[in-house]
Formats: structure tokens, sequence, C-alpha cells
């Protein structure tokens, strides 16, 4: 049987380091690539990435956004770098933010977490704002095939305010109770649970209980401005929990496969040294 998603992901952060590197071909950094923003310069950019951190990295994070704009040719290029980057050992979020509800969310479940799809990753991340319950299918789903679920909590962009610090029926915020459905879908978990929040590394003090039992993916380390040292500051007590996510960062540094790699272990060690 497959172990449960937060059981490999602890496993892989321990020994390869608690780094997620974004796969982010948007058109801007393929041109600083020197590449086409074209279907060949999409293939060529997430090949690099693959071949250059997927052996070394604990997780990698495609931006599903930025395949789909090329259409069914897009999707088959982010096939492939989900299979090979599982093949060398690293683990895939796919980064799709999706959120519905019934048989279309049932849908996409089986896009990103049935093992037997094309784009099967070992998580995914979700919005739960059409209700946590609307993410019954995807939860349900992942669970039975040992994935992982990442849900949308209090992230970075400042627009995002206005619904996850919104007042929620018992006055606490929107956010603060996602974090308590997720610290809930983590009972009687052994070891780190499977579903996982998503905490903009940005925020400062959230002011919110983030002992969920579970993964924390924290985008805005990088271009976003914040830096591994902030990482105590924002999760506290539950920093062990962190998945460190940087990006443009990293990729800023291609396409030469030995730069990326030495930008992707500069960013995993200084991560390990602040998480402790």
């Amino acid at each position: 049987m497959v172990q449960p998603f937060g059981t490999r992901l602890r496993t892989a952060m321990d020994e390869r380091g608690p780094l997620c590197v974004g796969i982010d071909p948007h058109a801007a950094l393929l041109r600083a690539w020197g590449l086409d923003d074209d279907i060949a310069g999409l293939e060529t950019f997430t090949r690099t990435v693959v071949d250059a951190l997927a052996d070394r990295v604990a997780v990698l994070k495609p931006q599903s956004a930025f395949f789909e704009r090329f259409g069914s040719r897009g999707i088959a290029v982010l096939e492939r770098a989900v299979a090979d980057a599982r093949a060398a050992g690293a683990l895939v979020i796919m980064d799709a933010k999706r959120g519905d509800i019934g048989s279309t969310m049932a849908g996409y479940a089986a896009a990103y977490v049935d093992k037997n799809s094309p784009l099967a990753s070992d998580a995914v991340t979700v919005s739960p704002y059409l209700g946590f319950g609307s993410l019954r299918p995807v939860l349900d789903l992942a669970a039975e095939h040992g994935a992982g679920v990442f849900v949308l909590a209090l992230t970075s962009n400042p627009e995002g305010a206005e619904v996850q610090r919104a007042t929620a029926a018992d006055g606490g915020s929107i956010a603060a109770l996602m974090l308590r459905h997720i610290a809930m879908e983590n009972l009687g978990a052994s070891g780190l649970g499977s579903v996982g929040a998503v905490v903009g590394a940005t925020l400062g003090d959230v002011g919110v209980d983030l002992a969920v039992n579970g993964p924390l993916l924290a985008p805005g380390i990088g271009a976003q401005g914040a830096t591994p040292a902030d990482i105590p500051t924002v999760f506290g007590a539950a920093a062990r929990n962190v998945v460190p996510s940087v990006s443009r960062e990293v990729l800023r540094h291609g396409p030469s496969v030995e730069a990326l790699r030495e930008a992707a272990a500069r960013y995993a060690e200084e991560c390990r040294a602040a998480i402790g």
C-alpha cells in the first residue's frame, strides 16, 4: 500500500531538506532564459527544471495555469513533468487551486489525486471558499490513494484578506475556521497528517492557531519579499511542518542546470537552518 502523503512528505523533507520549488513557466521567465513563449520553450524550460532538481529537492510544484494556456500540448508537457519528477524521487504538488461542488469537484479530484490519472500527483492545492464541505470529494479520494490536499487558508495576496479575514458565524475569522476543519481531517493521523494549509510566508504574525497536525505550504519566499528567516516569526511552534515554497528566486538562475541546483541547495539549507 502507498504510504500516506504526510508520511512521505516528512521523510522527503528530512532527507532532502524542507524546500518546495515551483515550476512556473510564465512568458517573462521563458524569455529570460532565451526561450520563445511557445510549446517548444515550455518543454525545454520544464524539462530543464525537472532534470536539474527532481533528484534532490523534496517537492516540485508545477503551476497548472502556465501549462493550460498552451492547450492540450501544454497539458502533455505537464503530464510528462509530473511523471518524470516523481520517478526521480521528488514529491509533486499540483498547484491547481480548484474549488467547486459535487460531481465537478469529484472530476477535479479524479484528475489530480487518482493514481490512475495521467496527471496523478502526490498532492493538490484547493480552494475551500464554496464551503469546506465542498472539498469532500477530493479529501476522500486523496485519502484513498495516499495523496495530500493543501487547502487555501491565509494566502499572501492582499486581496485574500477580504474573505479570509472576514468574521465567521462563531466570531472568529474564516481562515481560522478553515484551519480548524483541516485539523479535524488530520485527527488520528500517525505522524504528519496529509491535509495541509496554504499560509503565506509574507504575513508576519498571522494571529491564528496553525497547529493543524498537517503540512503548511508557505509561498511568498523570494520574489514576494519573505525570507527563510521569516518562517519562525510567521509559523511559531508549527515551523517544523512548514514546506517553504520558492519559485522565481530559484528559476531565474536557469537555464544553467548547475546554477539551478546551487540556488535550490542554498535555499534548502537556509530553510533548514531557520526551521531548526
